[in-house]
């Protein structure tokens, strides 16, 4: 089985056969940006941190609460960015394919995006993702973990053209996602173990994810 890092890999490389020069080199520069601010200007929550509390709604619009969660032990959280993108899929279908063996540790997974309800039940039936799938609607979940990332308007135009229409499917018009994060937190609420990537090209191995489990 190939690693999630390689099929990344491939969907980079095949984008930038089929899109057009003028967005890759938007893409790449937007991203080359948040790389180098991303140590100066971002306060990201770190390791030995207590998690925020937070409320959100799953796919079918009920309210999940952390506290709930974390009543049945240890949460993996990861934050992507929409149904849109191409690497979040892919790194959602990663993890999906792994899930008996974080449910076997006592470990609940949980991903979360800036999408609406509505747009979030779509990627559940669409990928037949066994996890919780929920709405950090404005990012401010997000927000509190200073993970949010406002992007360039050079790249509004882009975005339109390859007819994704951020204000409908998260229901801000803000332009803001968040960064791809994926963190271990105990079952305390505490902060075991945090991936943060400003290139959102690249994600955290699940094999990893599962040595984290395995360490706490």
């Amino acid at each position: 089985m190939s690693s999630l890092a390689s099929q990344l890999s491939a969907v980079a490389e095949n984008l930038n056969q089929v899109a057009p020069a003028s967005a890759i080199s938007a893409f790449n520069k937007s991203i080359a940006d948040l790389e180098a601010s991303f140590d100066t200007e971002y306060s990201t929550i770190k390791v030995g941190d207590t998690m925020p509390g937070f409320s959100l709604s799953n796919a079918l619009d009920k309210e999940i609460t952390s506290e709930s969660l974390l009543a049945k032990g240890p949460i993996l959280i990861t934050f992507y960015r929409g149904e849109w993108c191409p690497y979040c899929n892919l790194a959602l279908h990663s993890l999906q394919k792994h899930i008996d063996d974080f449910q076997a540790k006592g470990v609940t997974l949980i991903a979360i995006s800036p999408e609406l309800p509505n747009q979030s039940l779509t990627t559940t039936e669409k990928m037949s993702l066994k996890f919780e799938v929920l709405s950090d609607v404005g990012n401010k979940f997000a927000k509190q973990l200073g993970i949010l990332w406002k992007q360039p308007e050079s790249l509004r135009p882009i975005f339109g053209d390859f007819g994704l229409d951020l204000e409908a499917r998260n229901g801000d018009d803000s332009f803001e996602l968040p960064i791809p994060t994926t963190l271990l937190v105990d079952k305390e609420g505490i902060v075991r173990n945090i991936y943060v990537e400003p290139d959102y090209r690249k994600r955290l191995e699940p094999s990893t994810a599962l040595e984290w489990v395995n360490s706490m």
